[in-house]
């Protein structure tokens, strides 16, 4: 990458994460813990969470505008005042939290497996994100990762046990049950649980 190109990378990254930071500052009110859901889709498993759970605040992400909209649209309609959904990636959200903020829960159900190995980086499930995500939730705080894709959950796996900040459980105990479009689809699923050490 030509060093000018570089440089107007990092600025949009700066001025995309200087205004998720205020839109987090208008969802997240300091010192309030949250769960999170990365890749809310159009937000069925998320909404029904936030239902069952009317004192937790949650927030979903998602990197697609329109099923951001469509989400938005069915928390409206249910009229959870605790639920929102925000247009991020991963780790521009992580990076653009209130400082005073961490999460309680975080839900990654069914992820892009970017089956391909020069994808891989792609991943959310990497060493980095795991540092990154610990650094921002509180102690004990519940990892949940679902896939259809056995070779990403094996490599999952692998990754959440050999990383210092968080401890695999055995079986997963799942602390919320809603079938999401791609659960329904899927023939079969596994499951990942992990614990903020």
């Amino acid at each position: 990458m030509r060093p000018n190109r570089h440089a107007e990378q990092l600025a949009l990254v700066g001025d995309r994460r200087a205004a998720l930071r205020h839109v987090l500052a208008g969802i997240v009110p300091p010192g309030t813990p949250f769960v999170w859901e990365i890749g809310s889709g159009h937000g069925h498993f998320l909404a029904a969470y936030a239902k069952a759970h009317p004192d937790r605040l949650c927030v979903g992400i998602d990197i697609s505008s329109d099923r951001v909209a469509r989400a938005d649209r069915k928390r409206e309609r249910a009229g959870l005042g605790n639920l929102h959904f925000i247009l991020a990636d991963a780790d521009d959200f992580l990076a653009s939290m209130p400082a005073d903020s961490l999460f309680t829960t975080v839900f990654i159900l069914f992820p892009d497996p970017w089956p391909k190995r020069r994808h891989h980086k792609n991943r959310v499930v990497r060493p980095e994100f795991l540092s990154a995500a610990a650094a921002r939730s509180e102690k004990g705080a519940g990892l949940y990762f679902r896939t259809d894709y056995e070779p990403y959950f094996r490599k999952a796996e692998a990754i959440v046990r050999g990383h210092p900040d968080w401890e695999g459980q055995g079986a997963p105990s799942w602390p919320f049950e809603e079938a999401s479009v791609f659960q329904k689809r899927a023939q079969r699923h596994f499951s990942l649980e992990a614990r903020r050490r």
